[in-house]
């Protein structure tokens, strides 16, 4: 391996040791952390692929209070079904070519159309859009016709080393979801169905921070980087020569990332600080605005009064502001020596 893997999968593997600690939380708590963590990842893995809706319908199709109104919420229902499989069955989940298709075709369970669960039947390629506005070919993933076979050579290839001692399972994990990434094997899905992917892989490998922290809306926050990686490792790929080592250091410090978030709120969590302290320390991380719900939502043991009254206090302090007014209602930090 590349130093810099070794390096970053170190990073993972030290966080993942204290994975315990979040575990000795009370149930109700990790319950709303994967709650919240469900919400956001799938909004930002349908939002990396221009798929949304408002946070409000998100949140009520996340919790099936409303059906899908049109294909972009069928899209993100579609998404919370395989996103319920992987977090209810993930040890019992095989990765085989026939469990891919399954899933690709739950994707799409709320869609009626011809490729759901189907390999693609034409080749594709993957094309990025220029600073002129113009489209140009990134890379030529695998031809339609060659597409099972390969799919079915990285499966092989990823039961075999993973079940051996000489590659951590989790780095295995990673170089498989570039491989999928790279065959490309879908007429469309492709990277909601990798982040899917390395959901269920990390989980099996016993790499569980994505439940708790949604790893799909680290990859959305640092969506430059990851193209970025993907276009350093894809030279020479369908040689067998590729360079794993961007994307898959990538990953590893995307997961570490959500470990360190993790690490922070369950330090939070475990204290016996008070609300305000949680909420001032909440907001000296914040960049950008938040709504109140989301505040609720990122500090599950806080009650909504407690919230309200805190919010009021800091407002009266002139440590944060209020933006927007009625249902756009939000909030903002205010720096030391910002004019409000």
């Amino acid at each position: 391996m590349m130093p810099g893997v070794v390096s970053a999968i170190g990073d993972v593997r030290e966080h993942r040791g204290r994975q315990e600690l979040y575990k000795s939380l009370q149930p109700a708590v990790l319950d709303r952390l994967c709650e919240v963590a469900k919400i956001q990842g799938t909004g930002a893995s349908n939002r990396i692929e221009n798929i949304s809706t408002s946070e409000v319908r998100l949140r009520e199709l996340m919790e099936r209070k409303v059906k899908p109104a049109n294909r972009d919420e069928r899209e993100i229902a579609g998404y919370r079904y395989v996103l319920d499989t992987i977090h209810e069955s993930h040890d019992s989940i095989p990765i085989t070519p026939g469990v891919i298709l399954q899933l690709h075709r739950d994707l799409y369970r709320f869609q009626d159309v011809s490729f759901a669960g189907r390999w693609k039947d034409s080749d594709n390629t993957i094309a990025e859009r220029t600073e002129d506005g113009s489209m140009v070919a990134r890379f030529v993933p695998t031809s339609a016709a060659a597409t099972p076979s390969a799919v079915e050579r990285i499966c092989d290839e990823y039961a075999r080393w993973s079940k051996g001692a000489t590659y951590d399972p989790l780095l295995v994990s990673l170089i498989f979801v570039f491989d999928f990434v790279s065959i490309h094997p879908f007429a469309d899905g492709n990277g909601r169905m990798s982040r899917l992917l390395m959901l269920l892989l990390s989980y099996r490998s016993g790499y569980d921070v994505g439940k708790y922290v949604s790893i799909e809306a680290e990859i959305e926050r640092t969506k430059t980087t990851y193209y970025e990686a993907l276009a350093a490792s894809s030279p020479r790929w369908a040689q067998g020569e590729s360079d794993y080592a961007p994307f898959v250091t990538y990953l590893l410090g995307v997961m570490t990332a959500c470990y360190r978030d993790l690490d922070e709120r369950v330090s939070l969590l475990s204290s016996s600080a008070k609300g305000e302290d949680v909420l001032r320390a909440y907001f000296a991380g914040l960049t950008g605005t938040v709504t109140k719900r989301q505040i609720m939502d990122d500090n599950p043991t806080l009650s909504r009064r407690t919230v309200e009254r805190v919010l009021q206090r800091l407002q009266a302090e002139g440590a944060v502001k209020k933006v927007g007014a009625a249902r756009a209602t939000a909030y903002q930090r205010i720096d030391q020596g910002e004019v409000s």
